[in-house]
């Protein structure tokens, strides 16, 4: 019988070695050589080196001089991210999409990504009609000319080869922090 288990466990034991050593470790050198920046988490540093946050996560910007990002149902916790799942027949839903609304100033109606969380909780980008959205509060807020933040908004708008333009809501506030100084 242990002729029969002695070569079961051998392989156990090399393959657990291959798979759960060799494997991530190889994937995360390459990782580190080929993708440093996105391996480490896409961090943004401020012009002294500390590091201010992620191109990946929202994070909140409360205040009429800010682009304010979606709302997030995990409060921009990572441990916490998710969606809230509630319906939408929960007054719970309701009561959060009014104070969102309550938040947002602007003409028209509120862009559906500034009072709607996303998936994740955490999702960083904005369309760029919802960053548009803001301009006025944030000009009045500012005492900066509307065009100069259309501006703005133009130039930190990224286009991928699939999926919709999106607006980086830290770094375009960052921009705006630095062009404001």
């Amino acid at each position: 019988m242990f002729a029969h288990v002695r070569p079961a466990l051998a392989m156990m034991l090399v393959l657990s070695l291959i798979t759960g050593v060799a494997y991530p470790l190889v994937v995360a050198g390459v990782g580190q050589a080929a993708f440093a920046s996105q391996a480490n988490g896409s961090l943004i540093r401020n012009p002294a080196g500390q590091v201010i946050g992620s191109a990946l996560i929202a994070q909140p910007f409360t205040g009429n001089q800010w682009f304010h990002p979606r709302p997030s149902a995990g409060d921009f916790a990572t441990v916490s991210s998710s969606a809230s799942n509630l319906a939408a027949s929960n007054p719970a839903l309701v009561q959060r999409i009014a104070e969102s609304l309550g938040n947002e100033q602007g003409s028209g109606p509120a862009p559906l990504a500034l009072v709607m969380t996303s998936g994740s909780g955490l999702d960083p980008d904005l369309p760029p009609a919802a960053a548009r959205y803001q301009i006025a509060r944030i000009a009045q807020a500012r005492g900066i000319p509307a065009d100069e933040l259309e501006k703005l908004v133009v130039e930190h708008t990224e286009r991928s080869l699939i999926g919709p333009p999106v607006v980086n809501v830290l770094q375009l506030n960052l921009a705006l922090d630095e062009r404001t100084r």
